[in-house]
C-alpha cells in the first residue's frame, strides 16, 4: 500500500438539493441535427455506475442522483469538497436514511453525482437534501510529492491496486486516452472540481484507442495531460481520471472525466484493466450500505 496521510484528512459535511433537470430547447448535435432530449439533472432510474455512457437517447446523462446549491459559495464548496467514493445520506423526505456513494462532479451545470440502490430513487423526490461526508481533499502521497491526488475518498483510493515499479506508479484503467481528445473543460482553473470532456465526434479515433466501450465509474489514463493547476496540455504529463457522465451530441463534448491523480512528470504509468471501474473497487463499510447497491 502507498504510505499517504491518509489520518490527516479531514472529514467535513457538505450538502446539496436534489436538482431539477434544466432546458427543453432543440440541442444542436455536431452533425447539425436538432433533437429533443434528455440531459443533465433529477434522478436518473434506469442509468447506473457501470452501464456504457454510449447509445443513451440523451446528452451529458447523470447516472443516479443529481444534487447542487444555488449560492455560489456553497456550490463551490459541495462541487471542491466532495470526492469520488463518499458516503452520501438523504436527510430528507420519504427516502430519509438512505445511503449512497458519490461517483463524480460535473462542471458547469455544477452537479455532484450519487449512486444509490433504485428502490430508495424510487422514494426520492426533487429537492430532497443529501448530506456528503466529503473526505479527500488534502490526501497526499509521501513518497510521490510530484504527484497530486484530488477528488477521491482516501478508502477508495487504497483499494485499487496501484503497483510501484522503477520509481513509477502502474495505475490499473481501462483505456488511455491521447491529449488531443480532451474537448470541452480544458483551460478549466482548477481540477479540483467537475470534470472535462473525450471529443467523440471522430468515431474512428474512439475505436483507435479502445474508448467505445467505456462505462460510468471506469478509469482512464490521459496522456500529456496536466491538470495540477488547472486543465491543460504538456508533453509527457500524465493524468488519471473517472468517468462521470454519459456521451454528448455536441461538437467537442463527449463523456467527462473527474481527474483524480495528476503529475507533471512522467512516472504514472498505465496498466490495462478491463474491470477497473470504481463500482469494482468500492467495498461495503462498517454500515454496509454499499452491499446493497452493488
Amino acid at each position: 500500500m502507498l504510505t499517504n496521510n491518509k489520518n490527516k484528512v479531514v472529514k467535513v459535511s457538505v450538502q446539496g438539493k436534489i436538482h431539477h433537470p434544466l432546458g427543453g430547447a432543440y440541442k444542436i448535435s455536431h452533425e447539425g441535427i436538432p433533437n429533443i432530449i434528455p440531459a443533465t439533472g433529477g434522478i436518473t432510474y434506469n442509468v447506473k455506475i457501470g452501464d456504457s455512457v454510449f447509445g443513451l437517447a440523451g446528452d451529458h446523462i447523470e447516472p443516479g442522483v443529481s444534487i447542487r446549491n444555488e449560492i455560489k459559495a456553497e456550490s463551490d464548496a459541495l462541487m471542491t469538497l466532495s470526492c469520488i467514493g463518499n458516503e452520501a445520506i438523504v436527510v430528507t423526505g420519504e427516502a430519509k436514511g438512505a445511503k449512497g456513494f458519490v461517483t463524480g462532479t460535473h462542471g458547469g451545470i455544477e452537479h455532484v453525482l450519487i449512486d444509490f440502490p433504485l428502490k430508495d430513487m424510487e422514494n426520492m423526490a426533487i429537492d430532497d437534501k443529501i448530506l456528503i461526508k466529503a473526505y479527500g481533499q488534502g490526501l497526499s502521497l509521501i513518497d510521490y510529492p510530484d504527484i497530486k491526488v484530488m477528488n477521491i475518498d482516501p478508502n477508495l483510493f487504497e483499494r485499487i491496486p496501484i503497483e510501484e515499479k522503477d520509481g513509477k506508479l502502474i495505475f490499473p484503467v481501462v483505456a488511455k486516452v491521447p491529449p488531443y481528445l480532451m474537448g470541452s473543460g480544458i483551460g478549466s482553473a482548477s481540477a479540483y472540481s467537475g470534470d472535462y470532456d473525450i471529443m467523440t465526434a471522430d468515431e474512428n479515433a474512439i475505436k483507435e484507442y479502445g474508448l467505445e466501450n467505456l462505462k460510468f465509474g471506469d478509469i482512464v489514463l490521459l496522456e500529456d495531460c496536466d491538470n495540477t493547476f488547472g486543465r491543460g496540455y504538456l508533453k509527457n504529463a500524465v493524468s488519471i481520471g473517472v468517468i462521470v457522465h454519459s456521451d454528448c451530441i455536441k461538437m467537442g463534448h463527449g463523456p467527462g472525466v473527474t481527474t483524480i491523480m495528476t503529475c507533471k512528470k512522467n512516472i504514472i504509468e498505465a496498466k490495462i484493466d478491463e474491470n477497473s471501474n470504481i463500482k469494482n473497487y468500492m467495498l461495503p463499510d462498517e454500515e454496509n450500505f454499499m452491499e446493497s447497491i452493488l
